[in-house]
């Protein structure tokens, strides 16, 4: 059977220091594992430490073994499943130049190809693509109808909007230290009216300060 050439592509979300990044490891041997099995000669490995989520501009290390790909007429790109490439419409885009420049990729946990062993494009891939796209997107939408109906439910027992329940709640010292020029004009025996007047405050301030410490 003839040896293909490929190259690896494995990535992971985390980035930051070496230390702290998610490994690419078990991704990198898993697919070392298939192309021994099915007569693949790898020639380079790439490794990306970054969000699926970044715009492909962004992808360096993609856009690298993309380019090395082309420029080293590698037969097949090897990646464990679909979403490391990306979004579903990042994934489209790459099938496409890589099917347009005659590059297979092999994604190994939906065990689908670009091309068939015929040389055809696989009619499905597209097809199953976009069913990812429509899923990930139905996902996106209940996420934010549960997050909907919560914040509904939370004004409903009395949140206040763009304010989490008792967010800015200061406590009797904080108050105390803020407004004693209010305290001491309210103890001294000055109405609501005078002592806003004096201090500067709205009479509400004053009101609310006379109420919290039943001036």
């Amino acid at each position: 059977m003839e040896t293909k050439s490929a190259i690896i592509w494995a990535r992971t979300s985390s980035s930051g220091a070496l230390e702290t990044r998610q490994s690419t490891t078990r991704q990198v041997e898993d697919l070392q594992s298939y192309a021994a099995r099915n007569n693949f000669k790898v020639d380079r490995i790439f490794e990306e430490h970054i969000s699926g989520a970044t715009k492909l501009s962004h992808r360096e290390v993609l856009s690298s073994a993309i380019s090395y790909a082309k420029e080293n007429h590698i037969h097949t790109i090897l990646t464990t499943e679909l979403s490391r490439i990306g979004r579903s419409d990042d994934v489209l885009y790459i099938v496409k130049e890589c099917k347009d420049a005659g590059i297979n990729i092999y994604f190994q946990k939906e065990n689908l190809n670009i091309f068939q062993e015929d040389g055809k494009p696989n009619p499905f891939l597209n097809i199953f693509i976009s069913c990812l796209s429509f899923s990930a997107q139905a996902e996106l939408e209940a996420i934010s109808m549960r997050l909907r109906s919560g914040r509904e439910k939370w004004l409903r027992d009395g949140g206040h909007p763009g304010k989490p329940k008792g967010a800015g709640v200061k406590s009797k010292e904080q108050l105390a230290s803020e407004y004693k020029s209010i305290i001491r004009n309210l103890k001294a025996g000055q109405s609501v009216r005078n002592t806003a007047k004096i201090t500067g405050y709205s009479q509400s301030t004053v009101q609310r300060i006379k109420k919290s410490f039943h001036l």
